[in-house]
């Protein structure tokens, strides 16, 4: 027997996140409580004019298809698409694409609009892969960018030429925890954007990866395009890498042929398991992540050796009142999130950096609720210095530049007892002379 069409819409996100659409003609499993993995890179083509068909329709919008036409696994699959439809609802988009990793939706979300030429603006402090493209890889073709603290909204506006076309930000920023605000800077691209013509117009993109879309929707502050890391706080086990891309119908077509022509597809196992353990969940993972780094980043801020603590949920964040604008949950709550930046005391910045490498090279050996690893968002809480791994691609100069001390410690905080995170980072301080 069918399954009734019901309206999803009227339940919260959360619910939405864990049940996905009631019905669909784009995949048929009504008899699963758990969709299965599809796992087939080609599907059969019933004629040749079906496979014409198919082709002639790549890169065009058909979402809810009464009879959808799979051909080949990289220009689209069931798990795939069903993971779409989900981070679009988080985001409140239009629409989602899927990345194999977080880069490649930095590249394709960064360039989809491009042509030898165009330039592009972004916030100076990134994350360290996504500088790397823009300074090295970027002039090779043929694409011009200008960096400058977008902290500062009207920043940008003398770097913009007739041949701007996008304008990235990080918000929160990596690592540093900047945040910018996202209302005012859109605003003024789109006074911008009113005396330009469609093919002119200033795209805006946003990497909230740090966020994810518990905290932080630029959608709703008019922000253009949405990319994250999948792998990072909405896959939030440490056992998938992904990346997406979120915006409106209008630019479909050309992220589409991006993804295909590029070949960065995510494979139908990961779509399966970031939907099924990483989407749903969220509502459980982020409060609890959230709730443990509060308490965490007071006890950071207390400590006698910690020089300085960046948290958005503490009043002594530097941009507290922009962080309660921004950054709120489903239901219009504070949500600022499981990422800390801190830095120990030091007679000198370098000094700084020595006593945090001892604190961390202690962590490594003795402590267990602590790790010391790259990435974020995990169900365990990870511990890293910036400078001398995710963002090695910035020289000592420019990381103080864009306001990473040279001590500057990331922590990404995970569902533990937050009390056994603060006895391990206690041992770990008190090693430290």
């Amino acid at each position: 027997m069918p399954l009734k069409k019901l309206d999803e819409s009227q339940y919260s996100i959360p619910t939405q996140l864990l049940y996905g659409k009631s019905v669909s003609e784009a995949w048929d499993y009504s008899h699963h409580v758990i969709p299965p993995i599809t796992s087939s890179s080609t599907f059969r083509l019933d004629s040749s004019e079906r496979g014409a068909l198919a082709f002639g329709a790549l890169g065009k919008l058909s979402d809810g298809r009464a009879d959808p036409m799979y051909v080949y696994d990289r220009m689209g699959e069931p798990n795939n698409l069903m993971l779409e439809h989900a981070l679009a609802v988080a985001e409140q988009a239009e629409f989602g694409m899927t990345f194999a990793s977080g880069m490649a939706a930095v590249q394709a979300a960064s360039t989809f609009l491009l042509e030898r030429g165009s330039e592009v603006i972004a916030h100076s402090t990134l994350y360290g892969c996504t500088y790397s493209l823009f300074t090295h890889w970027f002039p090779k073709f043929g694409f011009k960018v200008h960096m400058c603290n977008l902290s500062k909204p009207a920043s940008f506006l003398s770097l913009v030429t007739p041949q701007t076309r996008v304008l990235y930000l990080e918000s929160p920023a990596n690592p540093t925890l900047e945040l910018l605000d996202l209302e005012r800077i859109v605003k003024l691209v789109r006074e911008l954007n009113a005396t330009r013509s469609e093919s002119e117009r200033i795209v805006t993109v946003i990497d909230n990866t740090f966020a994810t879309p518990w905290c932080q929707r630029p959608i709703s502050f008019g922000v253009d395009v949405v990319l994250h890391s999948l792998t990072k706080g909405i896959s939030g086990f440490g056992t998938h890498m992904g990346g997406a891309v979120l915006t409106r119908k209008e630019f479909y077509g050309p992220l589409f042929m991006n993804r295909k022509d590029f070949g960065g597809i995510l494979s139908p196992q990961t779509a399966w398991h970031i939907l099924n353990y990483g989407v749903a969940t969220l509502g459980l993972r982020i409060p609890r992540q959230q709730a443990n780094a509060m308490k965490v980043a007071k006890f950071l801020e207390e400590h006698p050796k910690i020089g300085q603590v960046r948290y958005p949920g503490l009043p002594s964040f530097p941009q507290y009142d922009l962080a309660q604008r921004m950054l709120k949950d489903y239901e219009g709550n504070f949500a600022p999130g499981f990422m800390i930046y801190f830095s120990l005391k030091g007679k000198t910045p370098d000094d700084s950096k020595v006593q945090g490498a001892k604190m961390m090279d202690f962590v490594a050996q003795n402590s267990y609720t602590v790790t010391l690893a790259v990435s974020l968002g995990h169900l365990r809480t990870l511990i890293e210095h910036p400078g001398s791994t995710t963002h090695v691609a910035y020289s000592a100069e420019e990381q103080i530049k864009a306001g990473m001390e040279p001590g500057g410690i990331r922590l990404s905080v995970g569902i533990e007892n937050p009390d056994d995170v603060i006895r391990d980072l206690d041992q770990a301080l008190g090693s430290v002379s």
